[in-house]
């Protein structure tokens, strides 16, 4: 397991996770997935210099140390991290446990679009089960740690958000495993805001549309479209996404963005097809 870690610091006293009171003074604690590149760096940094402290869980070794290194060493944890495995996942909740003491967030924002343009009749099934096994299966187990430390802890409760992508509603042409995956979290966003209820947990999800990050890059030059054209596509400043997700992250437990949809205004989104 991946490491990188600066004296520790919860709040300005330890915090037991069964017993100590969290208060407004003490750090609050996310943990975001994904957080070497793109939309999970640009959130973990958003949170960060809000004065939350961050575990950054990434499969690269590089890119995590690359974020860490954006923010102050002593509010930050890395931890190297496959969420489609559950020794993985669970290394990382018990890092994340013994350095901070609780999970107050977690944003599952961990995925994968896989091979691009490939039709469905020509999809290998290895490259189907890796967007599965990353995408939705990462989600929930990364879910199911932090729903049970939330449940376990003191004060009990926290706030879980998906970053589902506007392909939770409609998708682009050749995208079968990565629109299966994105609806079928949809369904776990739900699921979890409906349990989660009893234990103060809220759960919500973010669909993002042409954030300008590494993953779409290839929007800007050209993108197919349903009707069969390839056509440039806006995009918008992932640091809109981070300030999202920042907002809907600092609402108080009694409150809950259910679902949030955030994308380029010009997009081809709404009617597209």
């Amino acid at each position: 397991m991946f490491r990188i870690a600066g004296p520790a610091r919860c709040c300005p006293v330890r915090c037991d996770p069964m017993n100590a009171k969290h208060t407004s003074e003490q750090a609050r604690i996310a943990v975001v997935t994904g957080a070497g590149s793109g939309i999970g760096r640009a959130v973990a940094v958003e949170l960060l210099r809000a004065g939350w402290s961050v575990a950054l869980a990434g499969r690269r070794t590089e890119p995590l140390e690359e974020t860490a290194a954006l923010v102050p060493e002593a509010a930050r944890l890395a931890v190297r991290t496959d969420v489609s495995r559950p020794d993985d996942v669970a290394a990382l909740f018990a890092a994340v446990r013994d350095r901070f003491g609780r999970v107050d967030l977690l944003f599952n924002n961990a995925g994968t679009f896989g091979p691009g343009g490939v039709p469905v009749e020509d999809l290998p099934y290895d490259a189907w089960r890796h967007v599965v096994d990353t995408n939705l299966n990462g989600a929930f187990l990364c879910a199911q740690a932090a729903y049970r430390q939330m449940k376990e802890q003191a004060p009990q409760g926290g706030r879980i958000i998906n970053n589902g992508s506007i392909s939770a509603h409609t998708p682009r042409p050749h995208s079968v495993a990565y629109t299966a995956t994105k609806h079928a979290l949809t369904g776990l966003t739900k699921s979890l805001s409906l349990d989660g209820r009893a234990y103060g947990i809220a759960v919500g999800q973010i669909d993002i549309g042409n954030a300008a990050t590494d993953m779409t890059a290839r929007m800007r030059t050209g993108a197919l479209q349903a009707n069969g054209e390839i056509a440039p596509e806006p995009v918008m400043d992932v640091a809109d996404v981070a300030r999202t997700v920042r907002h809907m992250a600092e609402l108080p437990l009694e409150a809950n963005v259910q679902f949030a949809t955030v994308l380029a205004t010009a997009m081809p989104y709404v009617g597209r097809g």
